[in-house]
Formats: structure tokens, C-alpha cells, sequence
């Protein structure tokens, strides 16, 4: 990284860097989405925390998609992603305790409410991302907690009200009323069976 980041790294010593070894409780993960990467040999002068990592994402491969699409263009439903971030951690960082902080799947605002609070590709993406961690889980990863993202639809950063991530459709015309989509009472369900 140094030969990379240059100055924009700071420098620690002996003493820092011996505070910092180990230090942490746990690892939180948010995942969405996987990517192919493909390493680049230079950052063409384009010098920022982006290009420092010089590789190229990209969600498919001669038009082969890494996963199936979902609302937002970006991201795509890869479970297996999820296991393998997840087993790779545990090997690279000697087993730690790991929250998935943030995991979920976004809709285009552009529907009716009745179709969005179906959702069958929220159950589906989560069921099939739970019985990844859970593969990992059976392989010694050390999963204690998973947090959907998000348990209402709220206002995204990147995206304002213009996506719905939630397990709960918030109806933004009517007074902010709250309905729980299909999913709501399948996670409900879900998390009722692990008890």
C-alpha cells in the first residue's frame, strides 16, 4: 500500500502499531453485492482512494452476469459471494467474531404498492444469503449476528426515496403508514425457527 498511498498513509510507531494489533471486538461486514475483479496494471494518473486498489469491478463476464439482477442496477443477488467473504476472513484473520452489519435488497420506487409489498426476490435474496452464512457458519466461521438492511424503507444516501430496501413499505403519500411486505412476515417466520 505504502508504494500505492504515499504520503495520504499515515505512519505509526512501534508503540501505535502494537496498540492497534488485535484491538477490535469484532468484525462488522455489509454486503450487497459481488463483483469480478480484474487487476490494472496503472491508475493513468487518476490518483484517489478509488484507484488505489487498481482493479477493474464488473458484474459480468463476456455478458454473463455475476448474479440475478435486482433494483438497483448495481447490485446483484451472489450468495455465494457472502460464504465466500465470509470463509476468507476467517482464514486471513484467524477466526474473529463477524456481524453482518448490513445485508439487503433494494427496489425501484417506481411501483405500486401492492406489487412491492409481494416481493418474492427479497425472500428469495435473503433466504438464499442466510443459507450462505449458515454453510459458513458450518465451517467454523465464527458468524455471531445478522442485521437486513433495512427493516424500513427510508431514505438512501446515494439514492434518496427513489429505492426501497425495507422489510416494511413506508407509504411516503399516506402519512408515512407503515405496511409489512411479504418478506417481513417470512424473516418474522425465519428468525422464529432458529429460536
Amino acid at each position: 500500500m505504502r508504494p500505492i498511498a504515499g504520503s495520504r498513509l499515515p505512519r505509526f510507531t512501534t508503540e501505535q502499531s502494537a496498540l492497534l494489533k488485535g484491538s477490535y471486538d469484532f468484525i462488522g461486514l455489509n454486503y450487497y453485492t459481488g463483483n469480478y475483479a480484474a487487476h490494472i496494471l496503472t491508475r493513468n494518473g487518476n490518483v484517489s482512494s478509488t484507484s488505489d486498489q487498481m482493479v477493474r469491478l464488473s458484474t459480468d463476464i463476456n455478458g454473463v452476469q455475476i448474479g440475478d439482477p435486482t433494483g438497483v442496477s448495481i447490485f446483484y443477488s451472489y450468495p455465494k459471494g457472502l460464504h465466500d467473504l465470509l470463509v476468507y476472513t476467517k482464514e486471513k484473520y484467524n477466526n474473529p467474531p463477524i456481524y453482518i452489519t448490513e445485508n439487503g435488497l433494494g427496489d425501484e420506487n417506481n411501483d405500486t404498492m401492492e406489487h412491492l409489498t409481494q416481493d418474492p426476490q427479497r425472500i428469495d435474496f435473503y433466504n438464499r444469503h442466510l443459507h450462505a452464512i449458515r454453510k459458513a457458519i458450518a465451517e467454523g466461521v465464527n458468524v455471531k449476528g445478522f442485521i437486513a438492511w433495512s427493516f424500513l424503507d427510508n431514505f438512501e444516501w446515494g439514492s434518496g426515496y427513489t429505492q426501497r430496501f425495507g422489510l416494511v413499505y413506508v407509504d411516503y403519500k399516506n402519512g408515512l403508514k407503515r405496511i409489512p411486505k411479504k418478506s417481513a412476515l417470512w424473516f418474522k417466520k425465519c428468525i422464529q425457527k432458529i429460536k
